[in-house]
């Protein structure tokens, strides 16, 4: 892919994958999955409401808003989370809140609601606010040439071990990120087994090669959990791992047993600062590939914050630069690209829907539809003042399975973009442009260097 930024005068939209503009063939389309899984869209998929096929399995995409409702809201028991997506993450995340189906899923997820309660995540606002100086100080001391996406694994997975443990100094963060890292650049690949829809009991090498950095990050969760449990905090506000310890499903009592608890812990450290990373990174990259809105963003931000950072009450004052986070979830959304697995048969657009079938939602698709969008390629935060289509715009999912860290990931965004934008200047690198690439979620490859120097 030729990618060019607004260094070359013919760069007129941000970097984009390239889509498929013809059928790929059960081999060509298992070699692509490993390399992109965004490169498996066709590019028809942008203009069409449904597109089906078959490799090994039949699959159908849907970018239709109303059978997208049917899916997420309507129908969601039929429609559970796909087999691959469960061979995954299960190894590292058990039958944990993320994967869990039916009633499993609805007693965790009312467990722990009251954890992600709006006056929780606003509670955590300093939190946030102290990664968004840490990250500041960084930058300041780094300035030049930055790699920005692992500044904002930093910053973000700062604000995570914090919010989940307290900065508890006998959790070892940089073991937990480097088993994290590795496990989703290992087991997050699409296997050409799975392609050829084979049992999930026929062993995945690169899942297999994962294990024992998987064993390792459990066992320092447990022994935070275990440390907890033996001697809880007196003082401070309830943090994440207080509240699971506490939580119960207010409809039976049932409480989470160890193994539950630890893996929802990984869960929301996982998707806690993986998320928020990747879409600080992206909306960087945006910022510096168009200075007008940067330059915009960055007076509302000073006005705003004068020589301070950013707290949680800020985030009304911040209108462009939360368009401009919203911008960036339309673009590079991180969960880019999620599949079910139908469980009966259904009628599609029109389509037949076998059991078994693996019904594809690809976001990245859905949000650069030529149907739903005008421009749909370009970056543009103003497209949100006004509010899109319900089901046109799915960072965070729908339905009763929707993010319940959307919220927190928000504020976190928000708080520490308005910061850096006030305080620094992000310039494209010409030759050093991100790749949209898809394994777990939508990173970009070769990192995103920008020039930063301060205002």
């Amino acid at each position: 892919m030729n990618a060019r930024t607004r260094t070359d005068p013919s760069a007129r939209d941000p970097v984009k994958v390239a889509l498929a503009r013809q059928p790929l063939g059960i081999l060509g389309t298992a070699m692509t999955a490993r390399r992109n899984l965004l490169e498996l869209i066709p590019e028809i998929a942008t203009r069409q409401p449904i597109i089906s096929g078959k490799t090994g399995v039949r699959f159908h995409m849907v970018m239709d808003l109303p059978t997208l409702r049917h899916i997420l809201k309507d129908r969601i028991e039929d429609y559970p989370k796909s087999i691959v997506t469960k061979l995954m993450l299960e190894p590292a995340i058990g039958d944990s809140l993320f994967v869990a189906e039916g009633a499993e899923w609805r007693w965790q997820r009312r467990a722990v609601a009251p954890a992600f309660a709006l006056r929780h995540v606003e509670a955590l606002g300093p939190v946030m606010t102290a990664a968004a100086e840490a990250s500041s100080r960084r930058l300041s001391a780094a300035r030049g040439l930055v790699d920005l996406f692992e500044e904002t694994v930093a910053a973000t997975f700062e604000v995570i071990s914090d919010v989940t443990l307290s900065g508890d100094r006998a959790f070892d963060r940089d073991a937990v990120h480097r088993a994290i890292d590795a496990y989703i650049a290992q087991a997050g690949k699409v296997s050409l087994l799975d392609v050829l829809g084979l049992p999930g009991w026929i062993p995945r090498p690169g899942r297999m090669f994962s294990r024992p950095g998987l064993g390792r990050m459990k066992q320092i969760a447990d022994r935070a959990i275990d440390a907890r449990a033996a001697a809880p905090r007196a003082k401070g506000a309830p943090d994440l791992l207080d509240l699971l310890l506490h939580a119960a499903d207010p409809e039976t009592g049932r409480a989470m047993t160890r193994d539950e608890l630890r893996d929802n812990l990984l869960t929301f450290i996982v998707a806690g600062h993986e998320t928020t990373a990747l879409t600080l990174a992206w909306a960087l990259y945006l910022c510096a590939f168009d200075p007008a809105i940067q330059d915009r963003a960055a007076s509302e931000s000073q006005a705003v914050l004068g020589d301070r950072a950013a707290t949680a009450a800020d985030l009304p004052a911040l209108p462009l630069v939360q368009r401009i986070v919203n911008e960036t979830l339309r673009l590079y959304p991180p969960a880019a690209f999620l599949s079910r697995t139908a469980q009966v048969a259904d009628r599609l657009c029109g389509r037949e829907v076998l059991p078994g079938d693996t019904v594809m939602l690809p976001i990245y698709a859905l949000h650069r539809h030529h149907l739903l969008w005008d421009r749909p390629d370009a970056f543009d935060p103003d497209r949100f003042l006004t509010t899109p289509d319900r089901y046109a715009f799915l960072p965070f999912g729908a339905g009763p399975r929707i993010c319940i860290g959307a919220s927190f990931a928000l504020h976190e965004a928000v708080i520490i973009l308005a910061t850096l934008l006030a305080r620094f200047r992000f310039a494209a690198i010409p030759g050093r442009v991100p790749q949209p690439r898809m394994i777990l979620t939508l990173r970009p490859h070769g990192g995103v260097w920008l020039d930063v120097a301060p205002r």
